[in-house]
């Protein structure tokens, strides 16, 4: 399977997933203070809880994105690979 010519797209779309992966990864930590971001107990940020709601889904969708980050990556290694 030749994905030389696909290898420039491929690097536009790990760069725009990056860019919402630490979009959603921010949005997830805002409810909490820096303390509880860094890993520091601060208030419950320290226990853990059901999520809920938009919260869920938004984990949800952040682990989807993930997955097809690393898809996207690994694909992208093996296309400029196949450049050299």
């Amino acid at each position: 399977m030749d994905l030389q010519p696909l290898a420039p797209y491929l690097s536009i779309a790990e760069i725009v997933l990056a860019v919402v992966l630490v979009i959603l990864v921010l949005l997830q930590s805002k409810g909490s203070d820096l303390g509880g971001f860094m890993g520091g107990g601060g208030g419950d940020s320290g226990g853990y809880r059901t999520k809920r709601g938009v919260e869920a889904t938004m984990h949800r969708i952040t682990i989807y994105f993930s997955i097809a980050f690393f898809i996207v990556t690994l694909l992208t290694f093996i296309a400029w690979g196949q450049a050299a």
